[in-house]
């Protein structure tokens, strides 16, 4: 029997985009093909729920609800950085805790702090009853909360290489306010990570919010940006084309502009 090869299904190698000047026909083979595929693929695959179906480590699994590239994007941080700490506002389920935790653990040192204004009897226990557990604390209230704050604040010790990841309340304030209480904990050459900067992308999609053109964590970022000249935007963990946190991956410099 013959190996099955690749087909094409006659589709050809030309699109036509829509643009201000009106229809544009491009090769996808090109760079100009391939990020408008891009960011075609990622405002579909958003409207269909794409990662809402990945999790982290097989049978021990936690949903995730991130794209498998914004995954590896973070593996890859994390590494690099090798930070003690890993602050997450916005758990969720779990799945983003699991996968911080278990590069931590390959590490060999490490904890992962998760914030969430709820977390849910069924989650915790899932999360609680994890084989790397023991890497993870949980505080349950409102991210910008003062006390929440604190509490965060005072669980990271002098010295300590910190990260943070930002993805609960999406709301352009509520963002706003994460950064300016959670960045500065952020050591040099660490980040601070805003998830879905994606929603004015996909805010013209049937399940978006009729504001998200401009209540979003995207105008966080710039506005944040503007006043701390001490973070930068990151443009290499999108080089996979597809991301949910498109400028949303905050480096931290020191005084001189240097790593």
């Amino acid at each position: 029997m013959s190996e099955p090869t690749p087909q094409s299904a006659g589709l050809g190698r030309a699109i036509t985009v829509s643009t201000p000047e009106g229809p544009l026909e491009l090769d996808i083979y090109t760079e100009e093909g391939y990020r408008a595929l891009a960011e075609l693929f990622t405002r579909a695959g958003w409207q269909h729920r794409a990662p809402y179906g990945v999790t982290w480590l097989g049978v021990w699994g936690v949903p995730i609800i991130q794209l498998p590239e914004d995954v590896v994007a973070m593996q890859e941080l994390l590494w690099r950085v090798r930070p003690d700490v890993v602050v997450e506002c916005g758990v969720a389920h779990g799945g983003a805790l699991m996968l911080y935790a278990s590069i931590l653990e390959l590490l060999g040192k490490g904890r992962v702090i998760g914030v969430d204004v709820e977390i849910r009897k069924y989650n915790r226990l899932a999360i609680e009853s994890h084989p790397l557990s023991r890497r993870i604390s949980l505080i349950e209230g409102s991210s910008i909360d003062d006390e929440v704050t604190a509490r965060v604040h005072g669980m990271v010790r002098s010295g300590e290489t910190v990260m943070v990841a930002l993805d609960s309340n999406h709301t352009r304030d509520h963002v706003r306010e994460e950064l300016e209480r959670y960045a500065p904990l952020v050591t040099p050459g660490s980040y601070v990570v805003v998830f879905d900067t994606v929603m004015p992308l996909v805010a013209d999609a049937p399940r978006a919010g009729a504001d998200w053109s401009d209540d979003n964590p995207l105008e966080a970022v710039r506005d944040f940006l503007s006043s701390h000249p001490e973070f930068e935007i990151d443009e290499s963990p999108h080089r996979l084309g597809v991301t949910y946190c498109h400028s949303g991956f905050l480096r931290r410099i020191d005084e001189r502009g240097d790593l």
